[in-house]
Formats: C-alpha cells, structure tokens, sequence
C-alpha cells in the first residue's frame, strides 16, 4: 500500500497525476493572452471536459483564477501575491540589478536577465532602452531558449548530455526566416558560442530585434542564466552588437562573481 501511494505521489509531482492536470490548466490561461472560456482551455490542454470543469472550479475556489460573468476565466489576484513573494525574494535579481544598470548606461539599449528553466528562459529582470522603440519583453514572460541570444547563451553553461537532452525536447516552431528548424543547427551554433563567449539573435524570436548575450553559471547554486542588451535591427546591427559583446561578457562575470561572494557556498560545500 505504502510503495503504491508513493508512486501516485510521484506521478502527481511528474506532471500527469491532478497536481500536474490542475498546473496544465492554470497555465493555459494565464499564457494565453486573453480571457479564455471554458472550450478554449479544454482544446487547449486536451483533457476530459469534467476533468477541466473540475479543476477549473479548485483554482477559483483558490484565488488562482477568476470567472466573469460571461464565464470567462482569467488569473487571479492571488497569483501576484505569491509572484510578488518570490519576486522579492529573488537574491539573484538583486545582486545583478547593478551590473545590468551599469551594462544599460554604456549602451542604451534594453538589458535584459533571464534563468534558464528547461527548454524556455524566464526573464527575471529587464532595464528598458531610453529610445522611443522598445522591446515587448515583460518580466515573468518566458520565451524559446533555441532562438533567443539570452536563451542560447544559458544553453552554452550546460554539459554536453544536459545540452543534447534539452535539445531532444525543443520544438523548434519557426518564428522567422531565421529560426533554427533543427537540433543539429542548434547544436552547432552552441559550440560556437561556447568558443566565443558569447551569443547572438539574428532576428530569430521576432523579426527586426537583435541582441547580444553571455552566459551566467553558478553550478554550485544550480543556477542557469544569462545577460543580454537587446535593440531593433534598424539601430543596432551586428557590428554594433559584437563591439558589445566584450563588455557584456564583462557583466556576466561580474555578476557570477558577485553571486558566488554574496550566496557563499552551495551544494555539497562548493
């Protein structure tokens, strides 16, 4: 009875039990964009209709979700209670802000951090351009790894089995002329940046963006990240952008050395 109980829990915790259900659709609508009705969840996350009612009725009951009265569904304020916990929380974000103020004073453009979570990087932190065109990024949004320059710079930290793994996974959807279509193109490209120290976007996510990024690794506190000036094509080209490259290499190391002083040791002493 024991080991059949802990393999239920086990499965819940893997992402196919209730908890990973009732998470699939939570994010369905919270990702989408707009408010989402009840058949455009269940197409969504492709669950039984008296599965997704069920689990919709928990997260509202919860706070995690709200119904208007035209039965919509969309996040609930007790989402931004507990993204706004682990906001301020975030040691990490506070030891960069300083490096990505300093690395946003030398070029003007959008300096963006982000931590590398599986096959997405999750921006964490964003210092916006001084010019009048900006960046759609947001805060909390995550975005592919495989085509964006923060996303392939965190990408580079891996180790080689991590790399082909999170590769195997990666659906690459082709976002431009540009997007990399297959893992061996993605893969190629990593052992340049791994050669260089540093990665671009060559209009790859979004048409007329570019950036520069460099990767941030601190093994010993399991954190995957990046760092990365950002502009429109028409502004920054890439004889621009590799002229950055140096000191945004620059700012990642800063940033990993901080982190490294100010988090002291972790996993197993290190």
């Amino acid at each position: 009875m024991n080991e059949t109980n802990t393999t239920d829990a086990e499965t819940e915790i893997a992402g196919t039990g209730t908890l990973g259900k009732a998470m699939a659709v939570l994010e369905a609508v919270v990702t989408a964009g707009s408010r989402q009705r009840f058949t455009d969840i269940v197409q969504s996350v492709g669950q039984p209709r008296g599965t997704v009612h069920r689990l919709l009725s928990h997260l509202v009951e919860e706070g995690l979700l709200v119904q208007g009265r035209d039965l919509a569904y969309e996040p609930g304020l007790r989402l931004l209670k507990l993204a706004y916990r682990s906001w301020s929380g975030n040691r990490f974000r506070d030891i960069a802000e300083p490096h990505l103020l300093r690395l946003h004073e030398l070029t003007g453009e959008t300096v963006h951090l982000g931590v590398l979570q599986e096959t997405e990087i999750i921006y964490v932190d964003k210092v916006e351009s001084r010019q009048t065109v900006r960046m759609s990024s947001q805060i909390g949004k995550a975005s592919p790894a495989y085509c964006t320059g923060i996303g392939k710079a965190a990408l580079s930290s891996l180790s080689q089995p991590e790399l082909m793994r999170i590769a195997a996974k990666t659906k690459f959807h082709p976002f431009t002329a540009h997007t990399h279509r297959s893992a061996a193109g993605l893969l190629a490209e990593i052992d340049e940046i791994r050669r260089d120290g540093h990665a671009f976007d060559r209009e790859e996510h979004e048409a007329e963006i570019c950036c520069v990024a460099a990767p941030i690794f601190v093994p010993e506190h399991d954190l995957v990240a990046g760092v990365s000036v950002t502009g429109p094509a028409y502004r920054v080209n890439m004889v621009q952008l590799a002229v950055w490259a140096e000191v945004v290499r620059g700012t990642a190391g800063k940033i990993e050395e901080e982190v490294r002083m100010r988090l002291g040791p972790g996993r197993n002493g290190r």
